[in-house]
């Protein structure tokens, strides 16, 4: 078991304001999809993401953020748009959503 005083898996996220989160997912996504999306675009809906492209961005947000998207958080709305991926990362970090970052589930 990993001692939490030395785990040092989450500190780059853990210290990420929501914005710089986001960011980070958006130029992803632009880069992945070939085309500008926003936070609150729903790549899934227009037809630019499949289920394929959904395992890419599984393993992209697990190796950026460091830490394991676990069963229970694989609901395609967590990762439907930047901003419930931001909303993703905050939680399993441990860190807090802002209110104004409200949830967009579908």
């Amino acid at each position: 078991m990993t001692n939490p005083a030395h785990d040092t898996r989450n500190t780059a996220a853990a210290r990420a304001v929501p914005e710089d989160i986001t960011r980070v997912v958006i130029e992803f996504l632009t880069a992945a999809l070939h085309r500008p999306v926003g936070p609150d675009d729903d790549y899934f809906a227009l037809g630019l993401a499949n289920s394929l492209f959904a395992l890419e961005l599984v393993t992209f947000v697990e190796r950026t953020f460091r830490f394991t998207v676990e069963v229970e958080d694989l609901d395609v709305a967590s990762f439907r748009t930047a901003g419930n991926i931001t909303r993703l990362v905050l939680r399993k970090t441990g860190e807090a959503a802002p209110a104004d970052l409200g949830d967009d589930r579908v």
